[in-house]
């Protein structure tokens, strides 16, 4: 079982939607959109997970891995609706890693100046991504 993915760039935030199981066979797939997202945009990304069924401690350890990318480019990683059947527990030298209870209070942890949406939206996804899949 793989994952499936979408990165959307609001101005100065990425979020990175994912969704599936992210264990051994889908840390590649997890990779590659971790690099895409490195290489588009300059603000923080949200590792929106609102899709995902759950991860193995191999996935957890690619999120911990994007982190340390993100942060090597003076940008920051925070996750939204981790999975229920575990806490990601990053070592020692891992940047900090927000944890937002949901998609919505990630938005809202970053919201612009006087409640003006947020314009320059661009968007990149694998090709099983639904428009049906949370975070849509």
């Amino acid at each position: 079982m793989t994952i499936e993915w979408r990165y959307t760039v609001e101005q100065d935030l990425g979020i990175l939607s994912v969704s599936g199981y992210l264990g051994p066979d889908a840390v590649h797939r997890f990779e590659g959109a971790a690099g895409w997202a490195v290489g588009r945009g300059t603000g923080p990304v949200i590792v929106d997970l609102t899709g995902l069924r759950g991860w193995s401690a191999e996935g957890q350890l690619a999120i911990i891995e994007a982190a340390r990318r993100l942060a090597a480019t003076g940008r920051g990683l925070e996750l939204a609706a981790i999975p229920a059947d575990g806490s990601l527990v990053p070592n020692g030298d891992c940047p900090p890693i927000p944890v937002h209870p949901d998609r919505a209070g990630a938005l809202a942890a970053h919201s612009t100046r006087h409640g003006e949406p947020m314009k320059g939206r661009h968007e990149w996804r694998t090709t099983g991504w639904r428009a049906d899949e949370p975070g849509a």
